[in-house]
C-alpha cells in the first residue's frame, strides 16, 4: 500500500521518512525510553519534567476531534506509544481516521493484548493499515536499560506474529539499533515481516542524554559505548551484509553515510 508524497525543501528525515503527517493524543509515555527524542523536546520546551514524563496525560480534545481525509500516509502515534491505559482512546481515532478513507501506518513498541485487540477491531479497514513495530534489540538486558518501561522482546515479536497471522502488513523498526549487530534482529523477525524492515542509527545522543537523565553518568557511559558501536565503518559494513535484501530498508543517518538517495518528499517510505 502506498499513499502520494508531500514535497518537502530538504530530505525528510525523522516520521516524515515514513509518513507525511502525524497524529498524537498525549503529552508524556510511560515508557520513558531514555533517548526519546520527544520527552527532550518537551523538556526543553518546558512542557515537562525528566521525571513528569512518564506519568502522560492525555489530551481530550486530541480524543474528540474529528478528521477528513489527508494527503500521504498518517503515521500514530509519533510522540507516545499505544498501551492498556490509553487503548480505548486510541481506538476511538484510530478508527475515525480511517473511517474518513485516510491510510495509517500504526507504529507501537507493541504488548500482545494491545495488538490483538487493534487487529480485531479494525479489521474492517485491514486494507489501509500497516502495523510497524519498534524492536532495538532481541536482547531484554539491552531493552529494558534504554526502554525501562516499554515490553520485552518476546511481547513484540508475538505483537509481530499476531499481526502477521491476521493478514495485516507487518514491518519492524530497528531505529534506533541499541546492539552493535541487529543481524539477529533481522533473522528474528524477518518471515513475519511483510513490508519492511527499517535500520537507522541511534541520533543526538549527546544531546539528549543530559536533559532525558539528567546526572547520570551511567546513562552517558552507556550511551557512548552505544555511539562507538556505530561507526561510519560500522554502518558500511553492516550495509555491505544486508544491501540485496529486498525487505531492508536504510533510514536517513545510514543514507548519508553510505551515500544512498534521500527523496525529497515526506512519506515516501522507501
Amino acid at each position: 500500500m502506498k499513499s502520494a508524497a508531500i514535497l518537502t525543501n530538504r530530505p525528510p528525515t525523522g516520521t516524515q521518512e515514513w509518513a507525511a503527517s502525524n497524529v498524537n493524543l498525549q503529552d508524556g509515555c510511560e515508557h520513558d525510553c531514555r533517548y526519546c527524542y520527544a520527552k527532550t523536546m518537551a523538556i526543553r520546551f518546558k512542557r515537562a519534567t525528566a521525571a513528569s514524563w512518564s506519568k502522560p496525560r492525555l489530551r481530550q480534545h486530541d480524543v474528540d476531534r474529528s478528521f477528513t481525509r489527508r494527503p500521504g500516509r498518517i503515521m500514530f502515534p509519533t510522540a507516545h506509544d499505544i498501551t492498556d491505559q490509553n487503548l480505548d482512546e486510541c481506538l476511538t481515532v484510530l478508527t475515525r481516521m480511517l473511517a474518513a478513507g485516510n491510510d495509517l501506518l500504526i507504529v507501537s513498541k507493541p504488548r500482545v493484548a494491545c495488538i490483538t485487540r487493534l487487529c480485531d477491531e479494525l479489521k474492517p479497514y485491514h486494507a489501509q493499515i500497516v502495523f510497524r513495530f519498534s524492536i532495538g534489540s532481541t536482547d531484554d538486558a539491552v531493552l529494558s536499560y534504554w526502554e525501562p518501561g516499554a515490553p520485552a522482546y518476546q511481547d513484540r515479536l508475538d505483537s509481530l506474529k499476531t499481526a502477521f497471522l491476521e493478514d495485516y502488513s507487518t514491518s519492524v523498526s530497528g531505529e534506533p539499533m541499541l546492539d552493535g549487530d541487529p543481524d539477529a534482529l533481522i533473522a528474528a523477525v524477518s518471515m513475519f515481516v511483510t513490508d519492511s524492515i527499517w535500520l537507522g542509527k541511534i541520533n543526538r545522543l549527546r544531546n539528549i542524554l543530559p536533559l532525558n537523565c539528567p546526572r547520570d553518568p551511567e546513562a552517558v557511559r552507556r550511551g557512548e559505548a552505544l555511539m562507538a558501536t556505530q561507526t561510519d565503518a560500522a554502518i558500511r559494513a553492516l550495509y555491505a551484509r544486508h544491501r540485496h535484501d529486498p525487505k531492508i530498508k536504510w533510514k536517513d543517518s545510514i543514507k548519508a553515510i553510505i551515500g544512498l538517495h534521500r527523496p525529497t518528499a515526506a512519506g515516501l517510505d522507501e
